[in-house]
């Protein structure tokens, strides 16, 4: 059976979309057979992977409302052993019009239920928001791999997430952990970037993962190309360290 994986952090800007595209592919690029879901309502992982996603027909946020089935939504093979469940600006509104549906935070589980056993790995990038959206990802999970940016206000919101992913594992979803944090954007050239990943190891007994996301200019400029960093500059520290990454996602399996 296929492992589900949330990338959640309610904080914006601190490499959900980037880990979501970048850590699939490479899974990918190690022949396993991967399905992303796009649950954030900006749509960015769906660009980073070369779809355009103001022409789709059928998104998640059709999936969601029950218009469409997950089969008529789902993009084939993206890139090889890669396939993809867009989404766009039209999802923003799911969350208003699901507030009498019963079950509402089951939705996204049902439909994913369907297609799982087909996939090693389904990786679900949420929104920066504890919202229902990301209330339907984590019912759907596994575990929750939460990236963190080295930066002063790392810790900031992260008890809430874990309040939250604690909650749902006691009323939705006994299954769901925290799978790992991930450091991400680390500049060895400041004491900084060293400073957070020791604060976070010593007041957390959560895993962390060896790996670390350098700041790295190639790794910023693959989305605007619609391409993950192994196929856009796959040489690069950015693509070693989402492949050194999937190396440890496989392990932890």
């Amino acid at each position: 059976m296929g492992k589900i994986i949330a990338i959640a952090n309610q904080k914006g800007g601190v490499g959900k979309t980037t880990t979501a595209i970048n850590l699939s592919a490479a899974l990918a690029a190690k022949r396993k057979k991967v399905l992303v879901i796009d649950m954030d309502p900006q749509g960015n992982t769906s660009s980073g992977l070369g779809v355009n996603k103001n022409e789709l027909e059928n998104t998640v946020y059709e999936l969601i409302l029950g218009e469409c089935t997950v089969q008529e939504c789902l993009i084939k093979d993206v890139m090889k052993n890669l396939s993809l469940i867009p989404s766009n600006v039209n999802l923003a509104a799911a969350e208003i019009e699901l507030i009498d549906v019963a079950k509402k935070e089951y939705i996204l589980k049902n439909e994913i239920d369907y297609v799982k056993d087909q996939y090693d790995f389904i990786i679900i990038d949420c929104p920066p928001s504890l919202s229902m959206l990301t209330i339907n990802a984590m019912t759907t999970a596994n575990s929750v791999l939460v990236p963190i940016q080295c930066e002063y206000y790392a810790l900031e919101g992260l008890s809430q997430l874990i309040h939250t992913v604690n909650l749902v594992k006691e009323r939705l979803n006994p299954e769901l952990d925290i799978e790992g944090i991930l450091f991400t954007m680390y500049d060895a050239r400041t004491n900084l970037s060293m400073q957070v990943v020791e604060n976070v190891k010593n007041n957390l007994s959560l895993n962390i993962y060896n790996t670390v996301i350098p700041r790295n200019i190639r790794l910023a400029e693959a989305p605007s190309y619609g391409l993950p960093i192994t196929v856009y500059d796959p040489k690069s520290a950015g693509a070693e360290s989402y492949m050194a990454l999937a190396a440890e996602v496989i392990k932890n399996k």
